[in-house]
């Protein structure tokens, strides 16, 4: 990995992203989902034989074909799956929260009023990128809030079916029904409702290009939770930390995609050194070579910095999706971070741990959103209204300054309407 000073770098230079033009997918993208709004399950089917060598016999997998995956998985395997849910579960449950009331002195009642959302459709990869832990990250804080209606949409193995993995997640999480259908065609299909699956309200998971350009084009048909670019690290490390260990963190990101980014900012020249060799020295030893290298030459790079305070700038800059602080006081260190999706504390705690098991969720702001958003939450799946109660003498006493205050805006007609209650 390239090393660089702290000192030699322009605060533009932090940024390591290269996003490609996505302009080129956009029409194709655009089309499909107009064909399968327009046309339901038989424009499915057309993309699934296009795309996908072939359609499910159905669109929804049934009970029994549900009951026979979930056996066929190990029991060694569930008991993982349970332990990590009930982790997520726990962690999720404190941050429910409740609406709430209050009464002024004369009388007038506010407040506001939490609804879990009524359907939510979660997007689950298929093929050789499906992941079990997306699953659980996603409905199991949709099922805190109480949504409930959940459907999970996920693009079918060749033969048809799902892996038994991803089915025994889902059970687990509590999902209540699971469909067939895969890329923007899906993404369609939960927005607008076919002859076989439901519109949803709301719209979350991750996917590939098309699935992220399709949930931005249904967006306000129904909401969704972010629309996600590649993965990143950055990991603020000082002299105690393992080189070999921080290789490792850098590279568990950087195997997920060829513009994933992983960027080491460390205090001691010498680490930085280390790190860099030990980076080179693990890539020779991973099956996905290919990719992880070239996302080290794209997008990674080494800064050392003349202090941590130096270090955690470089990092609110680029306000990363995960961020590891190995150093010796993390906590310290913690008060400082001021833009991050999820942060690990300390030499113990790699970001792998709160992919699978911690129970923080790992669907997280990236592209610097973490400037501005939060990792997917029970807040995600509920709406907030607020509510407001008036006695006649209370609205008495608000009638002239709301009129005064309409009228400035050369709104009369607001204006009036306060002043109709003055009888």
């Amino acid at each position: 990995m390239r090393i660089y000073d702290f000192a030699g770098l322009k605060e533009e230079d932090f940024l390591n992203r290269r996003i490609d033009d996505y302009a080129e997918y956009e029409g194709a993208v655009k089309e499909i989902v107009a064909k399968v709004r327009a046309e339901g399950d038989a424009a499915l089917r057309y993309y699934a034989e296009k795309f996908d060598g072939g359609a499910p016999a159905g669109f929804e997998l049934s009970r029994e074909d549900r009951d026979a995956a979930l056996a066929r998985v190990s029991a060694d395997y569930k008991a993982v799956l349970e332990r990590s849910a009930a982790n997520i579960r726990e962690f999720h449950e404190m941050q429910k929260r409740e609406g709430f009331c209050y009464t002024r002195p004369d009388g007038t009642v506010l407040g506001q009023k939490v609804t879990p959302i009524e359907r939510v459709g979660i997007y689950v990869p298929g093929g050789t990128a499906s992941y079990p832990s997306t699953v659980l990250m996603n409905a199991i804080p949709a099922k805190v809030a109480g949504v409930k209606e959940l459907c999970m949409i996920t693009p079918p193995a060749k033969g048809g079916g799902v892996r038994d993995e991803i089915v025994a997640a889902a059970e687990i999480a509590g999902v209540d029904r699971i469909f067939l259908a895969g890329g923007a065609g899906a993404i369609a299909a939960l927005a607008y409702g076919t002859e076989s699956i439901p519109k949803v309200d709301k719209i979350t998971g991750p996917g590939n290009i098309y699935v992220a350009l399709a949930k931005k084009a249904v967006f306000g048909t129904v909401g969704i939770d972010m629309v996600a670019g590649p993965s990143e690290i950055l990991v603020i490390a000082d002299e105690t930390a393992d080189a070999a260990t921080v290789a490792a963190d850098l590279l568990s990101q950087a195997e997920h995609d060829k513009l994933a980014s992983a960027v080491l900012v460390t205090t001691s020249r010498a680490l930085a050194e280390s790190v860099s060799e030990e980076v080179e020295r693990q890539l020779r030893l991973l099956p996905r070579e290919e990719i992880a290298r070239a996302s080290v030459e794209n997008c990674g790079k080494i800064i050392v910095a003349d202090s941590l305070d130096d270090a955690v700038k470089v990092s609110n800059k680029i306000a990363p999706e995960h961020l590891e602080l190995c150093v010796e006081d993390p906590f310290a260190l913690l008060e400082k971070i001021t833009a991050a999706g999820s942060v690990f504390l300390g030499m113990n705690t790699p970001e792998a741990a709160g992919d699978y098991f911690a129970g923080p969720n790992h669907t997280l702001p990236t592209g610097g959103s973490a400037r501005f958003s939060s990792p997917l939450s029970v807040d995600d799946f509920v709406k907030r209204s607020s509510f407001v109660c008036y006695t006649k003498e209370g609205f008495k006493n608000a009638i002239n300054d709301i009129s005064v205050f309409a009228e400035s805006e050369g709104l009369t007609a607001h204006a009036r309407s306060a002043e109709a209650r003055r009888k």
